[in-house]
């Protein structure tokens, strides 16, 4: 798959990040992630992002990345692309880029450089020097530490061709639409707020109507409803589905700084598709907030 004809793909229809599965020792479980990557493609997403945030890119160690894109790869060949996250410094994201292209992914999502703030110019550095380094399509996350404007990435897609889209995590407004303003139909836009569907229908009218949802990881028929509802503008359902899920679902999110990935895995445990706990430094769900999403979860029906 070209860059171009990945920007193509990801201009439309919804992405998800699958879990990545570990043991009860902790250690990645290839048989299992495979699994949920059955269960997950048939619903209709238009790319799994392996290795992303949900999928702890960050608390992967080099062999088991390999073998986390490995995976995904082979087993999605031929039902959904998958894209493979990267991140860290300078050389080991190049790193993963190249490892990630290697394996056969459609594409690198560049995650934040983690923990070093650093000046736009340095930023802009760290990105090309990815670019460069492969010939998959590129989407630059926005996100923490990785802060860029309208200007950098109008030099950026200038100097680097593979750079195909741009994913915001920031969510401030003005940004937003300074930088979709600017590059136009340079890039394709993707929502990365966390539960972005709280967000789905705002960005949509600024332009971004693409985005990735978390919880298609465990209420996938609930995910793809609500993308169908931002899509069709139908408030009705997207109204419901707020007040009685996402909402709520939001509450007990935002006890506790981590649990944007701790709630995703304890949806997907509950749901019957265990991926195992997450890894520190995030701590799993509480028993009395697994049993409030379990409520939530039921209210739904099947899946």
């Amino acid at each position: 798959m070209s860059p171009h004809e990945l920007q193509q793909l990801l201009s439309s229809g919804l992405l998800s990040f699958p879990l990545t599965d570990f043991d009860a020792q902790g250690d990645f479980a290839a048989a299992a992630y495979a699994r949920r990557l059955e269960w997950l493609a048939p619903y209709g997403a238009t790319a799994l992002f392996a290795a992303g945030g949900t999928g702890e890119f960050f608390s992967l160690v080099p062999q088991e990345y390999t073998a986390v894109i490995r995976t995904a790869v082979q087993t999605c060949r031929g039902k959904v692309p998958i894209v493979a996250g990267a991140g860290g410094p300078t050389r080991q994201a190049i790193a993963y880029a190249q490892e990630a292209q290697r394996l056969g992914a459609h594409g690198v999502l560049l995650l934040p450089h983690y923990l070093t703030e650093a000046p736009p110019e340095g930023v802009m550095a760290h990105v090309e020097a990815v670019c460069r380094s492969v010939d998959i399509g590129v989407v630059v996350y926005n996100r923490a530490v990785c802060r860029l404007g309208p200007a950098q990435l109008e030099a950026l897609a200038g100097r680097c061709p593979n750079l195909i889209g741009f994913k915001d995590g920031i969510g401030d407004i003005e940004l937003m639409v300074s930088i979709r303003e600017r590059l136009g139909e340079r890039f394709t836009y993707l929502g990365g707020l966390p539960t972005a569907e709280v967000y789905a229908a705002a960005y949509k009218a600024l332009g971004v109507p693409v985005y990735s949802s978390a919880v298609f990881n465990f209420v996938p028929r609930t995910a793809m409803d609500f993308y169908r509802a931002v899509a069709n503008d139908d408030r009705a359902t997207q109204s419901r589905l707020l007040q009685s899920f996402f909402l709520p679902y939001l509450a007990i999110r935002n006890r506790c700084a981590g649990y944007a990935v701790g709630i995703v895995k304890a949806g997907a445990n509950l749901v019957g598709h265990p991926a195992g706990p997450v890894r520190p430094p995030l701590t799993d769900l509480k028993a009395e907030e697994r049993q409030q999403l379990a409520a939530l979860i039921d209210q739904l029906g099947p899946q």
